[in-house]
């Protein structure tokens, strides 16, 4: 997350032509770092993005990972794209890896006096001035991103990574955080000065996608049983169409913004937000990624946009599991990929990302919490599809005994409604149905009280036009389990048009 950078950057209101502008699009991940902590799902989410871009119909990429990540020919590929591109074009620049912030390096340019820069392999901050030509400065994209402006190309960038910011909840993956350099270094490039010229409203065709708000880190958090960033992920399914609500072959601003929110929040357990810039789109129109795939859906009014059943995106109905102080085996358990972890003596069961899920669960109690976790997978791979908008506020990644909170579901515009929580025991909690209406109506919780038993939370809002009278029966019995409420989704609303919300409410104690 670049700081300095982003207050800079301004996105063009001229919507683009799906049918005439090309696109290129240089993606960077980086795993391996020789000085500095490695990271695990980098170079994953770059090559997921640059998958999902090729099939989207970029007219040209070029990718650098690991070792070949080298500033000079970063830098190269970028002058290519900039030299070949024309008024209309697209530049996508997505880097997955680790960042950093060093003393500003032209007195006065950052209110914080600090600048912010991506970390290449090649940098070694114990040798920092021989080594500062493998980092790209804020101010150096600054003057990267000036050569597009000035030929009318439109840009977005998507930073993976982050600089600061604090975590409360226990978290055992990695962030793409690395170590701050101390010293004051010499500008390591021409550009490294004349971009902190740039001041906010010189540009105007940019569009910066950040991982995190800076009271953030970005962490890796584990996506399909696999260390990833919750951004990354996210960018790629919006790419592979996800994103295109209305199936037009092009993504609006206010399409990527409204999926990429709320896919980050599910899929990161609510540990991150994203940060665009500028904060609000210029236009309802404003498009920053055509489609060239989407042209044949586009073309036709008559062809709806279809949703795939949860099994074809990978879901099995199996957790990952593994157990310590106890030789009992829940059913549905033996999934692949990093694990919960249930620790039977201290009856905690824990997250992949090191969470406390639930407090107090005991072998009567483990099989409905492995349960909730498969309704969970299930409904965060049709949230991947068709995400709903829900929101907690105050908004933090963890409410502590005695909190107040509001929650909130904005109507919808489907016909019906049902809103549950997922509690950290494994018990499901009918909250709302809203059945045959015209349009669904706003659902709101005020002023609701944290109490015990702490754990993991997470509120459901299911939007759709099919009947949820079924549903919304099952969800009011008293004997309401979360592998009964699985059977009745999976065979009435998988893979029809549905939107899913989920919200995660994570709890402890006061401290």
């Amino acid at each position: 997350m670049l700081r300095g950078f982003l207050l800079a950057l301004l996105v063009s209101a001229a919507p683009l032509s799906a049918a005439s502008a090309a696109t290129y699009a240089l993606v960077v991940g980086i795993d391996a770092y020789p000085y500095e902590v490695n990271l695990d799902g980098a170079v994953k989410d770059a090559r997921d993005v640059a998958v999902a871009l090729q099939r989207a119909g970029v007219d040209r990429m070029t990718t650098f990972f690991d070792a070949a990540a080298r500033k000079d020919d970063i830098r190269a590929a970028w002058t290519g794209f900039v030299e070949g591109a024309v008024k209309g074009d697209t530049i996508i620049f997505t880097y997955a890896g680790h960042g950093a912030q060093m003393p500003e390096l032209v007195a006065g340019d950052e209110a914080d006096g600090l600048d912010e820069f991506l970390q290449l392999p090649g940098f070694d901050r114990s040798r920092a001035a021989e080594t500062d030509r493998e980092i790209i400065v804020d101010n150096e994209l600054n003057a990267w991103f000036s050569e597009a402006e000035a030929k009318g190309v439109h840009v977005l960038f998507v930073s993976d990574s982050c600089h600061s910011g604090g975590m409360s909840r226990s978290f055992s993956g990695k962030t793409r955080l690395a170590h701050a350099v101390t010293v004051k270094l010499p500008p390591p490039s021409e550009e490294a000065v004349s971009g902190a010229g740039v001041k906010e409203g010189d540009f105007r065709q940019v569009t910066v996608l950040a991982a995190s708000l800076e009271s953030q880190p970005s962490p890796e958090v584990i996506i399909n049983g696999e260390a990833r960033g919750a951004l990354s992920w996210s960018f790629a399914r919006a790419v592979e169409g996800a994103a295109d609500r209305n199936g037009d072959g092009k993504i609006s601003r206010i399409e990527l913004e409204d999926y990429v929110f709320a896919n980050v929040k599910s899929q990161s357990e609510a540990l991150q937000i994203p940060n665009f810039t500028p904060q609000l789109p210029r236009s309802e129109d404003e498009v920053v990624l055509p489609l060239t795939r989407s042209a044949a859906v586009a073309a036709d009014p008559n062809v709806k946009k279809t949703y795939k059943p949860v099994r074809e995106a990978g879901w099995d109905g199996k957790l990952a599991l593994t157990v310590s102080g106890s030789d009992l085996v829940p059913e549905n358990t033996g999934g692949a990929g990093v694990p919960y972890r249930w620790d039977a003596a201290e009856g905690i069961f824990y997250t992949p990302n090191g969470d406390v899920a639930g407090e107090h669960i005991d072998a009567a109690a483990v099989q409905s919490v492995v349960e909730k976790f498969i309704l969970l997978d299930f409904l965060k791979a049709m949230a991947s599809q068709n995400p709903g908008t829900v929101s907690l506020t105050p908004q933090k990644d963890i409410y502590a005994a005695g909190d107040r909170i509001s929650f909130d579901a904005p109507a919808s515009g489907y016909r019906n409604m049902v809103v549950f929580n997922l509690a950290n025991s494994g018990q499901v909690q009918l909250l709302d149905v809203q059945a045959e209406g015209t349009v669904s109506q706003e659902f709101k919780l005020s002023n609701l009280q944290v109490v015990e038993p702490f754990g993991a939370d997470h509120l459901i809002v299911i939007s759709t036009n099919e009947p949820v009278d079924a549903i919304g029966a099952a969800l009011a019995s008293k004997n309401a389990d979360a592998a009964t409420v699985l059977q009745l989704l999976s065979s009435r609303i998988d893979g029809t048009d549905t939107s899913v919300a989920i919200q995660p409410l994570y709890t402890r104690e006061k401290l």
